[in-house]
């Protein structure tokens, strides 16, 4: 084969890979603006503050994430997640000893019949059974209200984290993209300097003996 024709034919099918691999980072870039806008545009209408660094609990003072956003309005997936374990995971795990919605259904429930046996046999201690069964209720609900916040705030950040991934793929692509070009222009440039009589690995001739 001529040494020219397997030059175009490598350069015009790096130009065509780099072409492809421009496209699909292209691509991949509009998918991490999308991911981005999105979570700021959904993280923002929620209208959430970080509490302001001169506010903070002792306990609270001690992530390093809530010191760093302390005052700043929540509009990226890093803010939501080191919200939604460093503040609402701390309060809800202060709030409920570590409990979680499930784990307080149990004592609702127990609670629950305690009363309605408490009811029936007019028991002395029924005031206080209510009273309990009041408190776990209103503590059960709180702790449903946060630990819902808190997973919505957790998907938020996830689908960040995609954004973030589908950043780092497109500009590897566009790194990718740039080399092939560099490289098929090399190529093309080679090509035409190559004589058109230039063939590649030719066999060598055999030299007649006399």
């Amino acid at each position: 084969m001529k040494r020219r024709t397997l030059d175009l034919l490598f350069s015009i099918g790096g130009l065509g890979l780099a072409v492809l691999l421009l496209v699909v980072g292209v691509v991949l870039t509009t998918n991490a603006n999308f991911a981005n806008d999105y979570v700021r545009d959904q993280l923002g209408a929620q209208h959430i503050t970080f509490t302001p660094a001169d506010k903070l609990s002792d306990e609270e003072k001690k992530s390093d994430c809530l010191r760093e956003y302390a005052g700043q309005k929540m509009t990226t997936g890093k803010q939501a997640e080191c919200y939604a374990n460093e503040y609402i995971g701390l309060h809800l795990k202060n709030m409920a000893g570590g409990k979680t919605y499930a784990d307080l259904g149990e004592p609702q429930s127990a609670l629950r019949e305690q009363v309605a046996q408490a009811e029936q046999s007019n028991a002395a201690n029924l005031a206080d059974l209510q009273k309990q069964l009041a408190e776990v209720s209103a503590q059960r609900e709180t702790v449903f209200k946060g630990e819902t916040l808190r997973g919505l705030l957790l998907t938020s950040y996830g689908f960040s984290e995609f954004g973030r991934k589908a950043e780092q793929g497109a500009l590897a692509l566009y790194l990718g993209a740039g080399l092939l070009f560099l490289l098929s222009v090399a190529g093309l440039v080679h090509a035409f300097r190559t004589p058109a009589s230039a063939t590649f690995a030719a066999p060598e001739k055999e030299k007649v003996t006399n």
